[in-house]
């Protein structure tokens, strides 16, 4: 079974590639973090799980349901990052996580895709973006065949910088960098209320029909990216910047 978390789509591509080219269900986790469901799943299959990179790292949010959550049937589980450069040292926190759930850890794969956290970033225009997810394929379909033959990922050589950005680097930019406060709506906001929507978190309300964000926020960039009349603002720097969804996955179910 294939388990992916997706704020802007590139994620969702590419579990439902792989999941093609396997002939394996993809299934959303949005619902199940939101609702803090965390029931247990069966699969005869391996376990594939398809997320973005935070900071070098799984997203916490879906690194806490994988603790909470019994996986049951195969024991095999493969990892899957996409990635705006790289996932540095993120291979050794989920092998230590798949050995307290008593999992096989059969490896990351690296996959690069089109850069969308625009809090700190500049996402690319459409054209680079597809070439982007274009170049990201063979990476995709090599994994999906690694996956089918039972075969575990290759091991990256890991440099001192990628265990200090896994490190160090992520423990802080969590509580330094990971929050709300930046968010606002500006005049543009139409009330649509797809911010609240969009959000895993649960983390966004209407009031007097503009989006109010709270304390859990884990920058996923969803409500940003998707609001379809562009009016919120990450502080001034995402004054004028593209705002990015996977042109090839447009819509969050």
């Amino acid at each position: 079974m294939i388990l992916f978390f997706s704020g802007t789509g590139n994620s969702e591509y590419a579990a439902k590639r792989i999941g093609k080219a396997i002939n394996d269900d993809a299934v959303d986790l949005f619902g199940k973090i939101r609702s803090h469901d965390y029931s247990q799943l069966h699969s005869e299959k391996p376990w594939v799980i398809v997320v973005p990179t935070y900071a070098w790292r799984i997203p916490r949010i879906v690194q806490e349901w994988l603790e909470n959550t019994a996986l049951t049937g195969n024991r095999s589980i493969y990892f899957v990052m996409t990635c705006g450069g790289s996932i540095g040292n993120a291979g050794a926190y989920l092998e230590k996580l798949c050995n307290a759930k008593k999992l096989d850890f059969c490896g990351c794969m690296e996959v690069v895709m089109p850069e969308n956290y625009i809090a700190m970033y500049s996402a690319p225009a459409q054209d680079e973006a597809l070439e982007i997810i274009r170049r990201s394929e063979k990476v995709l379909d090599e994994a999906a065949l690694l996956i089918k033959t039972g075969k575990a990922f290759p091991r990256p050589a890991i440099a001192l910088k990628d265990k200090i950005s896994s490190g160090i680097v992520n423990d802080i930019f969590y509580p330094v960098f990971v929050h709300a406060r930046k968010f606002y709506a500006d005049d543009s906001c139409i009330s649509c209320g797809k911010c609240v929507q969009v959000c895993p978190l649960d983390n966004i309300r209407l009031a007097d029909g503009k989006p109010v964000w709270g304390k859990n926020c884990t920058h996923c960039m969803a409500c940003i990216c998707r609001c379809p009349a562009e009016a919120i603002e990450y502080g001034g720097h995402s004054k004028g910047l593209i705002r990015y969804i996977c042109p090839e996955n447009p819509e969050k179910s």
